[in-house]
């Protein structure tokens, strides 16, 4: 009876005791929602030192974005490591992109595939993208276009933008899989639909070229346009070639330079030379509309 009694004490104590810290737990992260980060980093250092591999993560995260306290990037390490040495995916993926990055450490693209591995096969989607690049870039690795590919799916499945953009250039290009214009336009549609402006490009282009669907100069100027308002100058670039064609749109030099005078304030040397050229043929005042058009472009954009 008195033994069962001492077992019924020790439960209860260690119950209390996981309550207390559970709610310390949820406290510090609470703090950190607010951005009240003295109180997070105060309870997070005190849960971290216990061992705790959420509060180890945080407060990883905490010091590598400089929150509350001066960026540290060796602090960060420190607490990724003894987080992702207990198994956190968070703290895995964390540490392989800094030492991917060479942030806090000396560059280690060993180390960085080591722990961007271990954080990939528990499901994180960053850190699929991640040993993506590496195998793609051939990082750390011999450069192995399948091992991409398979990464870059299982990343792009779960919504990363990026993934699936790198995923529909693979396709488009032949790299680790036969060429597959319509595999291409899916995920270059994915990441598009997502607001990322490179996919936005690239499913313009498709559409421009009539690669894996019929030529759509209207589609092409739909994706276009969204990728040149968010500064891609290769989109603005060809944009404005649509104009001064008149390829799906009335044709409009107007337009033409204006895109041409902004892609080369970009850095695209042939948009330069192409405005030069068009404004060869325009009036003054049109040269004068246009230039306006581009200073207020630049402005709202």
């Amino acid at each position: 009876m008195m033994t069962n009694m001492k077992h019924l004490l020790l439960l209860c104590t260690l119950l209390i005791s996981i309550n207390s810290f559970a709610d310390e737990l949820s406290g510090a992260k609470n703090a950190y929602d607010r951005g009240d980060y003295t109180t997070a980093i105060t309870s997070f250092k005190k849960l971290a030192e216990q061992g705790d591999a959420t509060a180890q993560f945080y407060l990883g995260a905490i010091y590598y974005q400089g929150k509350g306290t001066p960026q540290d990037y060796k602090a960060a390490i420190k607490w990724y490591t003894k987080s992702a040495e207990q198994g956190a995916a968070g703290a895995q993926f964390g540490l392989g992109f800094m030492y991917r990055n060479g942030e806090g450490t000396p560059q280690d693209y060993k180390a960085a595939i080591k722990w961007y591995t271990k954080a990939a096969e528990q499901g994180s989607a960053g850190a699929q993208f991640g040993l993506g690049v590496m195998y793609y870039e051939g990082e750390g690795t011999p450069q192995d276009y399948k091992a991409a590919i398979k990464w870059y799916t299982k990343s792009a499945e779960q919504g990363d933008a990026t993934a699936q953009n790198n995923l529909g250039l693979m396709y488009r290009n032949e790299e680790g899989t036969p060429q597959d214009y319509k595999a291409a336009i899916k995920w270059y549609t994915k990441s598009a639909e997502q607001g990322y402006a490179m996919a936005q490009y690239n499913l313009g282009l498709m559409y421009h070229n009539g690669e894996g669907t019929p030529q759509d100069y209207k589609a092409a100027i739909k994706w276009y346009t969204k990728s040149a308002e968010q500064g891609d100058a290769g989109a603005q670039s060809n944009l404005g070639f649509m104009y001064y064609n008149g390829d799906g749109t009335p044709q409009d030099y107007v337009m033409a330079h204006m895109l041409w005078n902004i892609a080369a304030a970009n850095g695209i040397e042939n948009a330069k030379k192409a405005r030069d050229i068009v404004a060869g043929i325009m009036t003054p005042n049109q040269i004068e509309q246009a230039q306006k058009l581009a200073k207020e472009w630049m402005e709202k954009y």
